[in-house]
Protein backbone atom coordinates (compact mmCIF):
# COMPACT_ATOMS: atom_id res chain seq x y z
CA UNK A 1 0.00 0.00 0.00
CA UNK A 2 2.84 2.20 0.88
CA UNK A 3 5.12 2.97 -1.91
CA UNK A 4 8.51 4.29 -0.53
CA UNK A 5 11.58 5.58 -1.93
CA UNK A 6 15.22 6.20 -1.66
CA UNK A 7 16.47 9.66 -2.30
CA UNK A 8 19.60 11.63 -2.57
CA UNK A 9 20.02 13.69 0.88
CA UNK A 10 21.41 17.11 1.02
CA UNK A 11 23.74 17.34 4.29
CA UNK A 12 26.16 19.82 5.20
CA UNK A 13 29.74 19.45 4.14
CA UNK A 14 32.26 17.10 6.39
CA UNK A 15 33.99 19.96 7.37
CA UNK A 16 30.99 21.08 9.69
CA UNK A 17 30.81 16.74 11.42
CA UNK A 18 32.22 18.46 14.31
CA UNK A 19 29.29 21.16 14.49
CA UNK A 20 26.02 19.77 14.25
CA UNK A 21 25.00 20.30 17.50
CA UNK A 22 25.27 24.57 16.57
CA UNK A 23 23.48 23.97 12.93
CA UNK A 24 20.58 21.48 13.87
CA UNK A 25 17.26 23.54 15.00
CA UNK A 26 13.90 22.17 16.42
CA UNK A 27 10.75 21.51 13.95
CA UNK A 28 8.95 24.56 13.09
CA UNK A 29 5.80 24.00 15.21
CA UNK A 30 7.60 23.35 18.67
CA UNK A 31 10.65 25.93 18.86
CA UNK A 32 9.65 29.12 21.29
CA UNK A 33 10.32 32.63 20.51
CA UNK A 34 13.56 32.69 22.51
CA UNK A 35 14.59 29.67 21.39
CA UNK A 36 14.04 30.95 17.64
CA UNK A 37 16.04 34.09 18.22
CA UNK A 38 19.03 32.44 20.04
CA UNK A 39 19.07 29.96 16.70
CA UNK A 40 18.92 32.85 13.82
CA UNK A 41 22.38 34.33 15.42
CA UNK A 42 24.23 31.54 13.55
CA UNK A 43 23.82 32.03 10.04
CA UNK A 44 24.29 28.49 8.86
CA UNK A 45 21.71 26.83 11.68
CA UNK A 46 19.13 24.89 9.86
CA UNK A 47 16.34 27.40 11.03
CA UNK A 48 16.95 29.61 8.42
CA UNK A 49 15.58 27.24 5.92
CA UNK A 50 13.15 25.86 8.01
CA UNK A 51 11.73 28.58 9.79
CA UNK A 52 12.53 31.72 7.30
CA UNK A 53 11.71 34.91 9.10
CA UNK A 54 10.77 38.24 6.79
CA UNK A 55 7.98 39.38 4.80
CA UNK A 56 8.82 36.78 2.30
CA UNK A 57 9.67 33.86 3.81
CA UNK A 58 9.27 31.42 1.33
CA UNK A 59 11.70 33.94 -0.91
CA UNK A 60 14.26 34.13 1.73
CA UNK A 61 14.47 30.79 2.31
CA UNK A 62 15.41 30.09 -1.17
CA UNK A 63 18.32 32.58 -1.64
CA UNK A 64 20.01 31.06 1.41
CA UNK A 65 19.88 27.76 0.08
CA UNK A 66 21.07 28.72 -3.06
CA UNK A 67 23.50 30.59 -1.48
CA UNK A 68 24.24 27.64 0.46
CA UNK A 69 24.52 25.52 -2.63
CA UNK A 70 27.01 27.29 -4.31
CA UNK A 71 29.29 27.64 -1.26
CA UNK A 72 29.23 24.25 -0.86
CA UNK A 73 27.70 24.62 2.98
CA UNK A 74 25.28 21.35 1.75
CA UNK A 75 26.57 18.94 -0.24
CA UNK A 76 23.90 15.96 -2.33
CA UNK A 77 24.83 12.47 -2.13
CA UNK A 78 26.17 10.63 -5.18
CA UNK A 79 23.66 7.90 -5.07
CA UNK A 80 19.98 7.41 -3.58
CA UNK A 81 19.76 6.29 -0.14
CA UNK A 82 17.59 5.10 2.69
CA UNK A 83 19.02 6.95 6.08
CA UNK A 84 18.81 5.36 9.27
CA UNK A 85 17.89 7.61 12.26
CA UNK A 86 18.58 6.65 15.84
CA UNK A 87 17.61 8.50 18.67
CA UNK A 88 18.96 7.77 22.17
CA UNK A 89 17.13 9.49 25.13
CA UNK A 90 15.54 8.88 28.74
CA UNK A 91 12.14 10.06 30.24
CA UNK A 92 12.47 12.20 33.54
CA UNK A 93 12.65 10.40 36.66
CA UNK A 94 14.21 7.49 35.07
CA UNK A 95 17.48 6.64 34.20
CA UNK A 96 16.70 4.20 31.57
CA UNK A 97 17.90 4.66 28.02
CA UNK A 98 15.45 3.83 25.34
CA UNK A 99 16.58 4.18 21.62
CA UNK A 100 14.16 4.94 18.99
CA UNK A 101 14.83 2.89 15.64
CA UNK A 102 13.81 4.68 12.37
CA UNK A 103 14.54 5.52 8.61
CA UNK A 104 13.80 8.51 6.50
CA UNK A 105 12.75 7.81 2.87
CA UNK A 106 10.75 9.43 0.30
CA UNK A 107 6.78 8.52 0.46
CA UNK A 108 4.58 8.91 -2.59
CA UNK A 109 1.71 11.60 -1.06
CA UNK A 110 -1.41 10.20 -0.82
CA UNK A 111 -5.07 11.85 -0.75
CA UNK A 112 -6.46 11.10 3.05
CA UNK A 113 -8.89 9.17 1.21
CA UNK A 114 -6.62 6.57 0.05
CA UNK A 115 -6.57 5.21 3.33
CA UNK A 116 -2.68 4.24 3.27
CA UNK A 117 -1.62 7.78 5.32
CA UNK A 118 -3.82 8.06 8.56
CA UNK A 119 -4.14 10.81 10.20
CA UNK A 120 -5.55 11.72 13.87
CA UNK A 121 -5.31 15.69 14.09
CA UNK A 122 -7.17 18.64 11.93
CA UNK A 123 -5.28 21.12 10.86
CA UNK A 124 -5.24 24.67 10.64
CA UNK A 125 -5.40 26.73 7.59
CA UNK A 126 -2.88 29.34 7.98
CA UNK A 127 -0.19 27.17 8.97
CA UNK A 128 -0.49 24.91 5.87
CA UNK A 129 -0.26 28.10 3.30
CA UNK A 130 2.36 29.03 5.08
CA UNK A 131 3.98 25.44 4.65
CA UNK A 132 3.02 25.55 0.87
CA UNK A 133 4.11 28.85 0.48
CA UNK A 134 8.17 28.18 1.50
CA UNK A 135 7.72 24.66 -0.11
CA UNK A 136 6.86 26.25 -4.24
CA UNK A 137 10.18 28.62 -3.41
CA UNK A 138 12.35 26.44 -1.96
CA UNK A 139 11.21 22.73 -3.67
CA UNK A 140 13.04 21.06 -0.39
CA UNK A 141 11.71 18.85 2.53
CA UNK A 142 13.35 20.67 5.29
CA UNK A 143 12.29 17.78 8.32
CA UNK A 144 10.32 14.53 8.18
CA UNK A 145 7.33 14.35 9.22
CA UNK A 146 7.06 11.19 11.79
CA UNK A 147 4.90 7.92 10.16
CA UNK A 148 4.18 5.08 12.10
CA UNK A 149 4.75 1.48 10.33
CA UNK A 150 3.21 -1.96 12.33
CA UNK A 151 6.50 -4.39 11.97
CA UNK A 152 6.02 -6.72 15.15
CA UNK A 153 8.86 -9.37 13.61
CA UNK A 154 10.53 -6.11 13.72
CA UNK A 155 12.17 -7.65 10.14
CA UNK A 156 13.22 -3.67 9.12
CA UNK A 157 14.87 -2.90 12.44
CA UNK A 158 17.13 -5.92 11.91
CA UNK A 159 18.38 -4.43 8.19
CA UNK A 160 18.43 -1.19 10.44
CA UNK A 161 20.56 -2.15 13.11
CA UNK A 162 23.38 -3.12 10.57
CA UNK A 163 23.61 0.16 9.11
CA UNK A 164 24.03 1.81 12.32
CA UNK A 165 27.14 -0.05 12.97
CA UNK A 166 29.18 2.38 10.55
CA UNK A 167 27.28 6.09 11.32
CA UNK A 168 27.32 9.05 9.36
CA UNK A 169 27.05 11.86 12.26
CA UNK A 170 25.60 12.33 15.47
CA UNK A 171 24.80 15.45 17.55
CA UNK A 172 22.76 16.38 21.20
CA UNK A 173 20.30 18.13 20.43
CA UNK A 174 17.82 20.65 22.44
CA UNK A 175 16.22 17.64 24.28
CA UNK A 176 19.39 16.38 25.51
CA UNK A 177 18.46 13.40 23.06
CA UNK A 178 21.29 11.89 20.60
CA UNK A 179 21.09 12.02 17.44
CA UNK A 180 22.39 9.21 15.34
CA UNK A 181 22.90 9.02 11.47
CA UNK A 182 23.51 6.66 9.13
CA UNK A 183 22.91 5.31 5.07
CA UNK A 184 21.73 2.50 3.27
CA UNK A 185 23.27 2.34 -0.38
CA UNK A 186 22.74 -0.89 -0.89
CA UNK A 187 20.23 -1.07 -3.53
CA UNK A 188 18.97 -4.96 -2.16
CA UNK A 189 18.76 -3.47 1.08
CA UNK A 190 17.04 -0.69 -0.27
CA UNK A 191 14.67 -3.20 -2.02
CA UNK A 192 13.91 -5.23 0.70
CA UNK A 193 12.83 -2.51 2.93
CA UNK A 194 10.84 -0.39 0.13
CA UNK A 195 9.27 -4.18 0.05
CA UNK A 196 8.37 -4.92 3.68
CA UNK A 197 6.77 -1.26 3.85
CA UNK A 198 4.53 -1.86 0.66
CA UNK A 199 1.61 -3.92 2.51
CA UNK A 200 1.64 -1.23 5.48
CA UNK A 201 -0.40 1.51 6.43
CA UNK A 202 1.01 4.49 7.52
CA UNK A 203 -0.23 6.43 10.88
CA UNK A 204 0.75 10.21 11.10
CA UNK A 205 2.35 11.00 14.31
CA UNK A 206 3.36 13.99 13.69
CA UNK A 207 3.73 16.65 11.45
CA UNK A 208 0.03 16.80 9.92
CA UNK A 209 0.47 20.70 8.99
CA UNK A 210 3.65 19.76 6.90
CA UNK A 211 2.02 16.49 5.07
CA UNK A 212 -1.19 18.65 3.93
CA UNK A 213 1.45 21.42 2.76
CA UNK A 214 2.96 18.97 0.45
CA UNK A 215 -0.29 17.04 0.10
CA UNK A 216 -2.03 20.74 -1.47
CA UNK A 217 1.51 21.57 -3.63
CA UNK A 218 1.26 18.30 -5.78
CA UNK A 219 -2.45 19.04 -6.17
CA UNK A 220 -0.97 22.41 -7.30
CA UNK A 221 1.37 21.39 -9.61
CA UNK A 222 -0.64 18.18 -10.77
CA UNK A 223 -3.21 20.64 -12.35
CA UNK A 224 -1.06 22.75 -14.33
CA UNK A 225 1.47 20.14 -15.36
CA UNK A 226 -0.14 18.41 -18.80
CA UNK A 227 2.20 15.86 -18.78
CA UNK A 228 1.70 15.00 -15.58
CA UNK A 229 3.30 11.18 -15.04
CA UNK A 230 3.20 10.40 -10.99
CA UNK A 231 7.02 10.65 -10.61
CA UNK A 232 7.63 13.68 -10.41
CA UNK A 233 9.51 15.12 -7.45
CA UNK A 234 6.85 16.96 -6.24
CA UNK A 235 4.35 13.29 -5.69
CA UNK A 236 6.65 12.96 -3.00
CA UNK A 237 7.03 13.52 0.85
CA UNK A 238 9.94 12.96 3.09
CA UNK A 239 9.07 10.71 6.17
CA UNK A 240 10.75 9.15 9.02
CA UNK A 241 9.21 6.14 9.76
CA UNK A 242 8.83 3.80 13.29
CA UNK A 243 7.56 1.01 14.26
CA UNK A 244 4.67 1.23 16.80
CA UNK A 245 6.18 -2.37 18.29
CA UNK A 246 9.28 -1.01 19.14
CA UNK A 247 9.46 -0.27 23.25
CA UNK A 248 11.83 2.97 21.84
CA UNK A 249 8.33 4.45 20.91
CA UNK A 250 6.96 6.69 23.53
CA UNK A 251 3.51 8.76 23.60
CA UNK A 252 4.16 11.78 26.83
CA UNK A 253 0.83 13.27 28.29
CA UNK A 254 0.10 16.95 27.49
CA UNK A 255 -1.79 18.65 30.34
CA UNK A 256 -4.29 21.47 30.07
CA UNK A 257 -3.92 25.21 31.25
CA UNK A 258 -7.51 27.14 31.94
CA UNK A 259 -6.99 30.81 31.73
CA UNK A 260 -9.81 32.11 33.08
CA UNK A 261 -12.62 29.16 33.38
CA UNK A 262 -15.65 31.92 33.10
CA UNK A 263 -14.52 32.97 36.38
CA UNK A 264 -15.85 29.99 38.51
CA UNK A 265 -14.44 29.89 41.88
CA UNK A 266 -12.81 26.44 43.09
CA UNK A 267 -16.21 25.67 45.17
CA UNK A 268 -18.67 26.09 42.44
CA UNK A 269 -16.06 24.63 39.86
CA UNK A 270 -15.89 21.28 42.15
CA UNK A 271 -20.04 21.44 42.56
CA UNK A 272 -20.04 21.45 39.00
CA UNK A 273 -17.71 18.41 38.87
CA UNK A 274 -19.30 16.58 41.26
CA UNK A 275 -22.16 15.69 38.99
CA UNK A 276 -20.23 13.22 36.89
CA UNK A 277 -17.00 13.26 39.09
CA UNK A 278 -15.70 12.00 42.60
CA UNK A 279 -13.52 15.09 43.10
CA UNK A 280 -10.88 13.37 46.23
CA UNK A 281 -8.47 16.22 47.79
CA UNK A 282 -4.98 15.22 47.77
CA UNK A 283 -1.93 16.54 50.22
CA UNK A 284 0.37 17.36 47.85
CA UNK A 285 0.23 18.70 44.00
CA UNK A 286 3.50 17.14 43.02
CA UNK A 287 1.81 13.35 44.22
CA UNK A 288 -0.98 13.93 41.08
CA UNK A 289 1.02 11.72 38.35
CA UNK A 290 1.43 8.60 40.44
CA UNK A 291 -2.16 9.45 41.88
CA UNK A 292 -3.75 9.30 38.65
CA UNK A 293 -1.02 7.11 36.94
CA UNK A 294 -2.66 4.14 34.28
CA UNK A 295 -6.28 5.22 36.06
CA UNK A 296 -9.03 5.33 32.86
CA UNK A 297 -11.17 8.39 32.97
CA UNK A 298 -9.16 9.92 36.06
CA UNK A 299 -7.53 13.15 36.06
CA UNK A 300 -5.32 15.53 38.48
CA UNK A 301 -7.11 19.17 39.09
CA UNK A 302 -4.40 22.10 40.36
CA UNK A 303 -6.07 25.15 41.20
CA UNK A 304 -4.32 27.75 43.79
CA UNK A 305 -5.43 26.61 47.17
CA UNK A 306 -5.76 22.87 46.68
CA UNK A 307 -5.01 19.24 44.41
CA UNK A 308 -7.19 17.07 43.44
CA UNK A 309 -8.42 14.01 41.36
CA UNK A 310 -11.03 13.76 39.55
CA UNK A 311 -13.15 10.69 38.59
CA UNK A 312 -15.38 9.95 36.54
CA UNK A 313 -18.53 7.97 38.17
CA UNK A 314 -19.96 5.24 37.10
CA UNK A 315 -22.85 5.32 34.93
CA UNK A 316 -21.98 9.05 33.93
CA UNK A 317 -20.28 8.09 30.67
CA UNK A 318 -23.40 8.35 28.95
CA UNK A 319 -23.19 11.95 29.03
CA UNK A 320 -20.96 11.99 26.14
CA UNK A 321 -22.12 12.70 23.11
CA UNK A 322 -23.59 9.84 21.02
CA UNK A 323 -23.13 11.70 18.11
CA UNK A 324 -19.04 10.85 18.80
CA UNK A 325 -17.50 7.84 17.03
CA UNK A 326 -16.84 5.34 19.80
CA UNK A 327 -12.60 5.27 19.78
CA UNK A 328 -13.18 9.08 20.53
CA UNK A 329 -15.94 8.88 23.22
CA UNK A 330 -13.76 5.85 25.05
CA UNK A 331 -10.88 8.51 25.25
CA UNK A 332 -9.73 10.83 28.28
CA UNK A 333 -9.22 13.62 26.84
CA UNK A 334 -12.71 13.51 25.33
CA UNK A 335 -14.06 13.15 28.34
CA UNK A 336 -12.11 16.44 29.77
CA UNK A 337 -12.83 18.59 26.77
CA UNK A 338 -16.78 17.61 26.68
CA UNK A 339 -17.81 16.47 30.62
CA UNK A 340 -15.37 19.27 32.06
CA UNK A 341 -14.69 21.83 29.99
CA UNK A 342 -18.00 22.15 27.83
CA UNK A 343 -20.50 20.33 30.38
CA UNK A 344 -19.08 21.66 33.80
CA UNK A 345 -17.05 25.03 32.61
CA UNK A 346 -19.28 26.24 30.01
CA UNK A 347 -17.10 26.31 27.51
CA UNK A 348 -18.12 25.52 24.44
CA UNK A 349 -15.78 23.19 22.11
CA UNK A 350 -15.54 26.48 19.16
CA UNK A 351 -14.56 28.18 22.91
CA UNK A 352 -11.87 26.00 23.67
CA UNK A 353 -10.27 26.30 20.42
CA UNK A 354 -9.04 30.04 21.49
CA UNK A 355 -5.93 30.61 22.65
CA UNK A 356 -6.72 32.97 25.69
CA UNK A 357 -9.11 30.22 26.82
CA UNK A 358 -7.14 26.67 26.74
CA UNK A 359 -3.30 26.42 26.97
CA UNK A 360 -0.88 22.99 26.35
CA UNK A 361 1.45 22.40 28.81
CA UNK A 362 3.60 19.13 28.86
CA UNK A 363 5.96 19.60 31.94
CA UNK A 364 4.26 18.71 35.27
CA UNK A 365 6.06 20.88 36.90
CA UNK A 366 5.12 24.05 34.81
CA UNK A 367 1.46 23.79 35.13
CA UNK A 368 2.08 23.73 38.73
CA UNK A 369 4.19 27.17 38.55
CA UNK A 370 1.64 28.77 36.45
CA UNK A 371 -1.73 28.07 38.72
CA UNK A 372 1.00 29.18 41.54
CA UNK A 373 2.10 32.39 39.66
CA UNK A 374 -1.36 33.29 38.58
CA UNK A 375 -0.69 32.80 34.76
CA UNK A 376 -3.84 30.20 34.79
CA UNK A 377 -6.10 29.97 36.85
CA UNK A 378 -6.34 25.98 36.84
CA UNK A 379 -4.35 23.29 35.31
CA UNK A 380 -5.37 19.33 34.59
CA UNK A 381 -3.16 16.72 34.39
CA UNK A 382 -3.90 14.10 32.39
CA UNK A 383 -2.37 10.50 31.23
CA UNK A 384 -0.83 9.66 27.79
CA UNK A 385 -2.73 7.68 25.12
CA UNK A 386 -1.69 4.67 24.32
CA UNK A 387 -0.48 3.91 20.81
CA UNK A 388 -3.56 1.35 20.69
CA UNK A 389 -6.37 4.14 21.03
CA UNK A 390 -4.13 5.95 18.42
CA UNK A 391 -4.64 3.93 15.97
CA UNK A 392 -8.20 2.93 16.58
CA UNK A 393 -9.25 6.61 15.94
CA UNK A 394 -7.32 6.65 12.54
CA UNK A 395 -9.04 3.34 11.24
CA UNK A 396 -12.31 5.19 12.19
CA UNK A 397 -11.61 8.34 9.99
CA UNK A 398 -12.22 10.60 13.32
CA UNK A 399 -9.75 12.80 14.83
CA UNK A 400 -8.66 13.66 18.31
CA UNK A 401 -9.06 16.83 20.30
CA UNK A 402 -6.50 19.54 19.97
CA UNK A 403 -2.87 18.44 21.23
CA UNK A 404 -3.98 15.24 22.37
CA UNK A 405 -0.51 13.44 21.54
CA UNK A 406 3.05 14.13 22.16
CA UNK A 407 5.44 11.40 20.21
CA UNK A 408 9.02 11.51 21.92
CA UNK A 409 11.18 12.62 20.92
CA UNK A 410 10.89 15.26 18.44
CA UNK A 411 13.07 14.81 14.96
CA UNK A 412 15.54 17.51 14.95
CA UNK A 413 16.00 19.57 11.25
CA UNK A 414 19.33 19.78 10.24
CA UNK A 415 20.68 16.38 9.44
CA UNK A 416 19.50 16.09 6.36
CA UNK A 417 17.35 17.67 3.67
CA UNK A 418 15.07 16.47 0.30
CA UNK A 419 14.50 18.02 -2.72
CA UNK A 420 11.73 17.76 -4.82
CA UNK A 421 13.18 19.24 -7.53
CA UNK A 422 12.99 16.83 -10.62
CA UNK A 423 17.28 17.37 -11.67
CA UNK A 424 17.85 16.57 -7.81
CA UNK A 425 15.14 13.89 -6.84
Amino acid sequence: MAEIRPFRAWRYGNQFSSRLDELTSPLFDVVDNEQREILYQNPLNSIHLSVPRGSDPGRRANGILQKWKEEKIIIQDDVPAIYVYYQYFSLPGSAHTYCRKGFIAHLRIYDWTENVLLRHESTLPFSVEDRVSVLDETRLNTSPTHGLYADPLHEIEDLLDQSMATPLSEAVDYQGVRDVLSVISDPIVILQICRLMSDRQIILADGHHRYEGSLQYMNRKKSTNPRHSGNEGYNFHLMYFTNTESPGLRILPTHRLVFHGNGLSDDVLLNKLSVDFHCEPIGKAVDIPQEIAGKKWTFGLITKDGAYTIRLKAGRHSQMPHSLPDSIRKLDLSLLHHLVFEKSMGLSMDTQLAPDQLGFERDFHACVMAVNNHRARYAFITNALEIDEVRKVCVSGATLPPKSTYFYPKVICGFLFSSIRDDES
